[in-house]
Formats: structure tokens, sequence, C-alpha cells
């Protein structure tokens, strides 16, 4: 495996070991829901007051509209808990994170500028959180997201106490 042969002090890009909180699936979906009660009230917007104008296909719109909805509200929450993953170390934080793009991170510890977590109104409500882990790298942060606020509070407190521990350069 080409990742492992080159990865500095012998840390190999692997599936890391947690999962996200299941009401991870519940945030996912409730989003899910709500960019398509927007499309579909634009859709019918346009049904109605378009008039005329609009050709007469636009019920088979409407229905390819709510088939492609309903595939997404069930199957993309669930397929993003079966492949959001994340685990550290005391070398290193790996995550894997998507559902159609699937990346794989992995951050040293010595590299670790900031460690921040994040919780909007819904995630509060489902009393989940966010954690960022800041490096220098040109890829951007490792983000975590769906895990239980007391996990990623823990999660941020270990971190940033490995990371003040940590004699590397954090470049």
């Amino acid at each position: 495996m080409l990742a492992a042969e080159t990865a500095p002090s012998g840390l190999d890009l692997r599936a890391p070991a947690n999962r996200v909180s299941r009401r991870a699936i519940w945030y996912w979906t409730a989003r899910a829901v709500a960019s398509w009660v927007v499309i579909g009230a634009v859709e019918v917007l346009i049904l109605f007051v378009g008039g005329s104008a609009i050709p007469h296909g636009r019920w088979a719109i409407v229905a390819v509209s709510i088939l492609v909805a309903l595939g997404h509200i069930v199957v993309m929450p669930r397929w993003r808990y079966a492949v959001h993953r994340w685990e550290t170390t005391g070398t290193a934080a790996y995550t894997q994170t998507g559902w159609f793009t699937q990346e794989r991170r992995i951050a040293p510890i010595s590299r670790i500028q900031t460690v921040d977590s994040h919780r909007g109104p819904l995630e509060q409500l489902l009393e989940l959180a966010n954690v960022t882990v800041t490096t220098a790298s040109a890829a951007g942060p490792l983000k975590i997201h769906g895990l239980d606020r007391v996990t990623a509070d823990r999660l941020v407190e270990q971190l940033t106490t490995q990371a003040e521990a940590n004699t590397g350069d954090a470049t």
C-alpha cells in the first residue's frame, strides 16, 4: 500500500476504529428533509404560478424529484453513518468521511495547530457536536461530524493536551 510506505513516522492511512453517534443519522435526515422541502416548494411554485408556460411533462419532473428525494432522505444518512469514522492515538488523528466521495485523512499529533468544537441549533437539540482539527496541511483541517457532545468535548480536551505536550514543530 503506497500510503503506508510514504507515511511519516510509521503512520499508515487506515480505516479509523470509532463510529460517530447514531443520532447523526437523525441529523443528516433532518437536513436532507429540509433541503427537499425547499426544492419541493420551488417546484410547486413553478407548477402553479408558471401555468401554461410549463410543458405537459411537468408531473414527470415532480415524480422524478420525489423519487430522488426519497432515495436521498432514506439512503444518504445511513450510508454516511456507515462510512464516517474517527480515531486518535498517541501519535495521530484519523478520519474517514463522505458518502459518494469518500476521504481518509491522517494528522500527526505534532502537526496539530488548533482543535475546535462547534454545534448548530439542530445539533444542540440532538446533543451532537463537530470537532475540527487544524494543521498546516494544504488539504485543510480534519473534520469529525456527528459526535455525541460528551465524546466531542473529551476529544477536544485530549487532542489539545496531546498537542501541547508534543515537542514537534506544528507546521
